[in-house]
């Protein structure tokens, strides 16, 4: 008799424990994600240092499960007469475009994040001319970014995220401009990750120990980043004729 109660208090002991992990998992998994919206340029290098050494990591210590990413490749750019000019020349239009059609032909995050990320750590080598090799290097196609841009999809596109950049509030004052939850990091974008858990409202992923955020974020940048209003001239010149895209088989 004795034996039998035990088993009941110890069946029902490991109930409330079961339905208190359950009740616990379920309100950590409904907690709603962290937005971060990365404003950026495909050939300003701390864009692409930014996406390479310090976006992609979320990847690895399993933030990404808290966030939601928007990337918007389209940074200092300015519509001149119905065309749109780029800081770093007409080869960052060129990748700029290219990346927008990565994200609207491939919408799943893992599959345009790792080919913005290959095409960035090009940049980073100063190879970017050789960007096209992203496509095998991934394993992700050519035919539907090929398409994109040639169609004009890509350009409609750009004028889309430029309407995006521009009613942006404040407005960016350079890129890479990082803002998680409507609030823009200011000089401390480096520090993303800790503004991602600050924000969270569920149970903080082992990521975020010892993350800590600055108090005051609005202060100029340190130097590390593409200042709006500014034309640079990149560092390798390109031929309009090199400036096509080849399919890639």
């Amino acid at each position: 008799m004795a034996s039998s109660r035990l088993l009941l208090l110890v069946f029902l002991l490991h109930l409330a424990v079961s339905q208190r992990f359950a009740s616990s998992s379920s309100s950590s998994s409904s907690s709603p994600k962290v937005s971060l919206a990365l404003y950026y340029e495909t050939l300003c290098p701390y864009s692409a240092n930014f996406i390479v050494n310090y976006l992609a990591k979320i990847f690895d210590d399993g933030l990404i499960s808290i966030v939601d990413v928007d990337l918007v490749p389209y940074g200092n750019a300015r519509i001149q007469n119905g065309t749109i000019s780029c800081q770093h020349g007409p080869y960052e239009c060129l990748l700029n475009t290219v990346e927008a059609c990565a994200i609207d032909a491939w919408p799943d995050l893992n599959q345009h994040f790792s080919f913005i990320y290959c095409v960035e750590s090009l940049v980073l080598k100063r190879k970017y001319l050789e960007w096209e090799s992203c496509f095998s290097e991934t394993g992700l196609g050519s035919h539907a970014v090929s398409e994109c841009y040639d169609n004009g999809h890509g350009q409609e596109l750009e004028l889309k995220y430029a309407a995006q950049t521009d009613s942006l509030e404040p407005p960016h004052r350079y890129v890479p401009w990082v803002v998680v939850d409507g609030q823009p990091l200011y000089e401390d974008y480096e520090n993303f990750e800790a503004y991602i858990c600050k924000a969270y409202s569920g149970e903080s992923p082992n990521a975020c120990s010892g993350l800590t955020v600055v108090t005051n974020q609005e202060k100029e940048s340190n130097g590390h980043a593409c200042y709006a209003g500014e034309m640079i001239r990149p560092s390798t010149v390109v031929e309009n004729d090199e400036m096509k895209i080849k399919m890639v088989i």
